[in-house]
């Protein structure tokens, strides 16, 4: 893109080592190195944005968001500025360097952020989509990359557009919302439910805002048990979207939140050992799952 759009701006903050290596060598112009200063990097972003430039910022997700949220609030957000935040290595994808560099908090404190947008793409199909897409975006516009799983696929066509969720398969007994590498989890999740007799509906909720609101909403009228699946707390996040929704629309099935819970454990590891420990791979959260559909039963 940036070989046919002159205007196009990459900042990163001292991150993007080797990464990064073939836009210096084509366009060193318009790669700026701000060094480890990621306020300073949305402050000049958003001095850019406004002379007409069309800038992405890069960063780990703890980095680019916590640290430089007042300067995102302001600067960004509050102008409503054509700048790209792209956070890289959500959730637990850098668990061996502990609590500091997990991504878990994220999504909630930018979908609370006026004027933001916030994308998270399952795989790499998605991102290439929304690469292409965010160029003509208006707007600030939050991208959130976990490991961007490649063994993610769709099973057929789709088309991807910011703000509508993608029915990856559809299911009559319950509705799984997923959302980036939980998605590929979800998919494994719902072969293992078709063994149990149950038919899940699994939808890509890749925007979690602007919400698709309209897709929650139809399942709600035929699902008698929806879930929600994310790599973040289940506070403030997919979960909680979903939950205000079908709490103004009276629903009356079992709903459940499946993601990161409130009270942590003390331990690190790498991103798929945390998973397994949280429940958040294909086999624990199909166990939930049919707990959850047991219970709602007995009910």
């Amino acid at each position: 893109m940036a070989q046919e759009k002159k205007d196009i701006y990459l900042l990163t903050a001292n991150l993007g080592f080797r990464l990064f290596d073939d836009f210096k060598k084509a366009f060193p112009e318009r790669f700026i190195d701000v060094g480890v200063a990621e306020g300073n990097m949305i402050g000049i972003a958003s001095g850019m944005a406004m002379s007409g430039k069309n800038v992405y910022c890069y960063s780990m997700v703890p980095f680019l968001i916590m640290r430089s949220y007042e300067q995102i609030r302001v600067d960004v957000a509050y102008h409503n500025l054509n700048v790209k935040l792209i956070g890289v290595g959500s959730g637990f994808t850098y668990g061996l360097e502990g609590f500091t560099h997990f991504g878990i908090e994220d999504m909630a404190l930018m979908r609370a952020m006026p004027n933001m947008n916030v994308v998270v793409p399952a795989g790499a199909e998605d991102s290439e989509h929304l690469v292409k897409i965010s160029y003509d975006f208006p707007g600030p516009l939050y991208i959130r990359l976990g490991r961007v799983n490649p063994l993610f696929k769709y099973p057929g066509k789709y088309s991807f557009k910011i703000g509508q969720g993608i029915v990856v398969q559809e299911g009559r007994d319950i509705a799984l919302f997923a959302i980036g590498d939980m998605v590929y989890e979800a998919q494994q999740t719902i072969e293992l439910l078709k063994n149990k007799g149950i038919s899940a509906a699994l939808i890509n909720m890749h925007t979690l805002k602007p919400l698709d609101v309209s897709l929650i909403k139809k399942y709600a009228r035929f699902c008698s048990n929806i879930f929600t699946l994310e790599e973040h707390s289940v506070i403030g996040g997919l979960g909680s979207a979903v939950a205000e929704v079908l709490t103004e629309v009276g629903y009356k099935g079992r709903f459940q939140r499946i993601g990161i819970p409130e009270k942590m454990l003390d331990i690190h590891g790498t991103s798929l050992y945390l998973r397994e420990k949280y429940g958040l791979v294909a086999e624990r959260i199909s166990q939930k799952i049919l707990k959850s559909i047991t219970e709602s039963r007995l009910c």
